[in-house]
């Protein structure tokens, strides 16, 4: 409470003068310091008729604590701004401070909508700096689990792609198929979000009864669910049109911008890395990679309509793993105490934002001595600032939805 409250007995408890205090003034979009660069000092410079607007970082919009500062010309955006850092935890650094088996649970948290995926890509790294061969049923669990959360990442996708540009219904609809999934991979990984179920050489425990029983009726019904989930928004005409010619991205600017994942295939490049780089046992399965926008480029809509292909596809792998699952350890015999050779390695995996790689310098320690983390969706935020001139404001949120960002990994 400030000190001209404690003078002023007429103000009301509500009163917003109570709870801020008077010096701290008016939050503005320009930094409060002179300019570093030469394109800060371009953005913070208005025209006649332009003014800052400060989206984030507690816009639902903005998929977590991203901020955007536009720069605008009535409705129309000029330029605009990503400012990075509010979830900043040097996961890198705590990796290289932790050892090979607590690395794991450090990178669940990045993409923590499917964050199985983060730990397959640094456990692939580490196998190869120490020669450790995968038992067969392993790695077909690891593909089953991916997969399985592959669907659950794009059912929230739908979600909060609807609840962007402001339909409430499909994100329940998504959550419904989010918790489904979930709950299964619950019964043999311990954990609905942060899994901490992958190992250096397989995972950490074998298939159960339970999580058969739920993935069985889950897919005696998944592909229905789909189409009905589907339905609800590709037959809506103002989702259509407000999804339609925005954000256009051709092949030559998606690959200039190092675009992966859907984001890519939807402008029309057939690259995935299942494919392109083989890994586990995706080259025993069957599955097609969608593609569109050849033509043109895609736009927002494709990058939308892509995903709901590949849930489709990602349906297909996991009927294919639970069929054709060999017998055997879900380990490889390892040390208690991880101390790889001295040497490099570089493992990458198709995520569901794109590819998910990680490089590890090891010294012959216990410990990585260098780790860097190549997250998608932080080379995927590049695009929002190339496709958002000249459009309107509210289609700042239907651009920055199709790219699919989750935080957790842009701010590592």
């Amino acid at each position: 409470m400030t000190a001209s409250a404690y003078h002023n007995p007429h103000l009301s408890a509500d009163d917003p003068r109570i709870m801020l205090d008077g010096e701290i003034g008016q939050f503005t979009a320009v930094p409060p310091y002179p300019p570093r660069t030469e394109r800060e000092a371009e953005f913070y410079s208005l025209q006649d008729g332009e003014m800052f607007l400060n989206m984030g970082p507690q816009h639902p919009s903005t998929h977590g604590v991203l901020r955007v500062v536009l720069k605008i010309s009535g409705e129309k955006v000029v330029d605009l701004d990503p400012v990075l850092g509010y979830l900043h935890r040097g996961v890198e650094k705590l990796c290289e401070n932790s050892d090979y088996h607590h690395v794991i649970s450090q990178v669940d948290p990045l993409e923590y909508v499917s964050s199985l995926f983060t730990e397959w890509a640094p456990v692939m790294a580490f196998e190869q700096l120490m020669d450790v061969q995968v038992p067969r049923r392993a790695e077909y669990i690891r593909v089953l689990t991916a997969e399985l959360l592959r669907v659950s990442s794009h059912a929230l996708f739908q979600g909060w792609m609807a609840l962007d540009l402001g339909g409430l219904t499909p994100i329940l609809y998504s959550f419904i198929e989010r918790d489904e999934i979930v709950e299964a991979l619950a019964a043999i990984t311990g954990q609905r979000m942060l899994f901490n179920y992958f190992r250096i050489g397989g995972v950490n425990g074998d298939l159960n009864h339970e999580f058969l029983s739920r993935v069985g009726d889950w897919m005696s019904r998944a592909l229905k669910q789909h189409e009905a989930n589907i339905g609800l928004l590709n037959e809506n005409e103002i989702f259509v049109r407000r999804m339609r010619d925005i954000g256009r991205v051709d092949a030559d600017l998606a690959m200039r911008m190092a675009v992966t994942g859907p984001n890519l295939r939807a402008a029309g490049v057939p690259f995935d890395v299942r494919r392109a780089h083989p890994y586990s046992v995706y080259p025993e399965l069957e599955f097609d990679v969608p593609v569109r926008g050849q033509k043109g480029g895609g736009d927002s809509l494709d990058r939308y309509l892509i995903r709901l292909e590949e849930v489709k596809q990602s349906i297909r792998i996991i009927d294919q793993c639970l069929h054709n699952m060999p017998d055997g350890p879900v380990m490889a015999r390892l040390p208690r105490l991880m101390r790889p050779r001295p040497g490099r390695a570089w493992a990458a995996v198709e995520a569901p934002r794109g590819l998910y790689g990680t490089y590890v310098i090891s010294d012959g320690t216990d410990q990585p001595f260098r780790m860097k983390i190549h997250d998608p969706s932080f080379v995927n935020m590049q695009l929002v600032g190339v496709l958002m001139k000249d459009n309107l404001i509210a289609d700042t949120m239907a651009v920055m939805a199709s790219l699919d960002p989750v935080m957790g990994g842009i701010d590592k």
